[in-house]
């Protein structure tokens, strides 16, 4: 009896210990929105939480497609929120595009939330809400470049969102515009001011702060940006701007009139045989992005309708319109590369120059000179990169920092990348390529081996970027220091070393400028 007694106690006493010793499993996160509780997972460190696909409107399906946002519908129970939702329909994907989620479809109206694990209701972090580039015909929040543990690592809580793209998100016929008292398009936009509303409602929960958000987005999402300053039912619905390599002052994204656009769109349907609204809505989502991919139909993008987007983006900035918040604006080294530099000489940048400017060839070669064939490619090259993306954000910066009255700081992302699966051979820094330093997600991309400086740069921009979310002012302990735009036209180049510099690019935009329509 005596030696059973011991083995018992033995055997109860090892449980114990085990007990004591074994890591508690923690509970998957929960959260309770105005539509109900949803139920979220723990990333692999354990720092973070992830909650996937939560719906903030309701499926633009059916009646409801080619129609502003409805409002998200209610569920009873736990909602499941560990996965993503599908992505918006899209035809068109470029190679560095990566999903996590269950494939296009209409039913695409989610965002995801990412927050420290030790965030609570009361916590009130700064919250960032990204918006993807893709030219509003492609992307998605599930992008593996855009996952928000890093970010949400440092103090915030990051919300990445799907909005509607191309034909879906922004078709303006006359028969929308008569069904819409004079409205017509821009759905996506109003997909993203869907989003930030369901943000102030519901932001709390996961431990923001729904009187600090900043905005930010890349590509065609910094064209978003520009233009929700400029978007008044956005306002007040965020405290911060940031925008990456793209502004709606230039023509690389059309924005036309709603009696041009309507006019264009309606004969568009009409080729396809829609007789009314009521068959377009019914017609299979394939079948419209199939004749909107179609050569020569022309870009799907937002409309000046005199309500939603009151005027010409230029016009409302130029008049102090727009949002009076701070902003951090800028672009990428090269941007974009073409056949223009390759085998270009000093008397091909000449002829170049006479040709397309017949009436400013010298003051064209003043701005992008070409004296010699090693400045001609550069010139060349240069000049790509500005009529691309530069230009136009260079315009956005210059008008905030004109009529707003908040803080501008801009930056140009000079680091190149290692090579790639993607891009194999790299000696630029192209559209895109400050992506995975902004969001901490570098071994994301594929083959590159990263070097120690790609470290040191993506926690630098990362914390400039939290930084500036919580503040106002992107500064802080240990960085290089970040002076505003308006002093001196100073910028910082984020690159190794990053540090300040003066504007040198002003003649080329300025030589730009005068080219510019008047629309713009």
């Amino acid at each position: 009896m005596l030696d059973r007694a011991r083995t018992i106690l033995a055997v109860a006493t090892a449980s114990l210990i085990i007990c004591l010793c074994a890591p508690a499993v923690a509970a998957p996160p929960a959260a309770h929105t105005a539509q109900g509780t949803v139920q979220g997972k723990i990333a692999a460190d354990g720092k973070t939480v992830a909650f996937l696909g939560l719906p903030y409107a309701a499926p633009p399906v059916g009646d409801l497609r080619f129609k502003p946002p409805a409002p998200p519908p209610a569920w009873k129970g736990v909602r499941d929120a560990t996965q993503f939702a599908h992505r918006c329909e899209q035809w068109q994907v470029w190679a560095d595009y990566i999903f996590r989620d269950s494939g296009p479809n209409e039913d695409c109206l989610y965002l995801n939330v990412y927050a420290p694990a030790s965030a609570k209701p009361t916590s009130k972090l700064p919250v960032m809400f990204w918006i993807h580039g893709g030219g509003y015909t492609a992307g998605s929040g599930s992008e593996p470049r855009y996952d928000g543990s890093a970010l949400a690592s440092k103090g915030v809580v990051l919300v990445t969102i799907n909005y509607r793209l191309g034909v879906f998100g922004f078709l303006a016929t006359d028969d929308l515009a008569k069904e819409g008292q004079g409205h017509a398009g821009n759905y996506a936009l109003m997909d993203m001011v869907a989003a930030l509303r369901w943000v102030r409602a519901n932001i709390a929960a996961f431990g923001g702060d729904a009187g600090n958000v900043t905005i930010f987005g890349e590509s065609a999402g910094s064209f978003a940006v520009s233009t929700l300053l400029a978007v008044p039912d956005a306002r007040g619905l965020f405290h911060k701007a940031i925008g990456e390599s793209g502004g709606a002052f230039s023509d690389v994204i059309p924005m036309a009139s709603l009696a041009d656009r309507a006019k264009r769109d309606q004969q568009w349907v009409e080729s396809l045989g829609a007789k009314n609204l009521a068959e377009l809505r019914a017609m299979p989502a394939d079948k419209l992005l199939e004749a909107a991919s179609k050569k020569g139909v022309g870009w799907f993008s937002p409309v000046i309708d005199g309500q939603f987007i009151p005027a010409p983006i230029a016009e409302i900035y130029a008049a102090g319109h727009q949002a009076q918040v701070p902003a951090i604006i800028g672009w990428n080294r090269d941007e974009r590369t073409s056949t223009l530099s390759k085998g270009m000489t000093a008397e091909k940048w000449k002829a170049f120059a006479a040709e397309h400017f017949p009436k400013q060839t010298e003051e064209f070669l003043a701005a992008f000179p070409g004296i010699t064939d090693e400045q001609a490619i550069q010139s060349a090259d240069s000049y790509t990169t500005a009529t691309f993306i530069a230009y136009g954000t260079w315009r956005w910066a210059e008008a905030q920092a004109s009529t707003g009255h908040a803080p501008v700081y801009r930056y140009r992302f000079d680091l190149p990348p290692p090579p790639s699966e993607v891009h194999p051979e790299r000696n630029h820094v192209w559209h895109s390529d400050e992506l995975e330093y902004v969001f901490g997600t570098l071994d994301s991309r594929g083959g590159a081996t990263w070097r120690p400086e790609d470290r040191v740069l993506s926690e630098q921009v990362m914390s400039y970027w939290t930084n500036f979310a919580r503040t106002g002012d992107p500064n802080g302990k240990g960085l290089p220091p970040w002076p505003r735009y308006a002093r001196q036209q100073q910028f910082l180049h984020l690159d190794n070393p990053t540090e300040a510099g003066p504007e040198t690019a002003r003649p080329q935009f300025e030589f730009l400028m005068k080219q510019a329509s008047p629309a713009h």
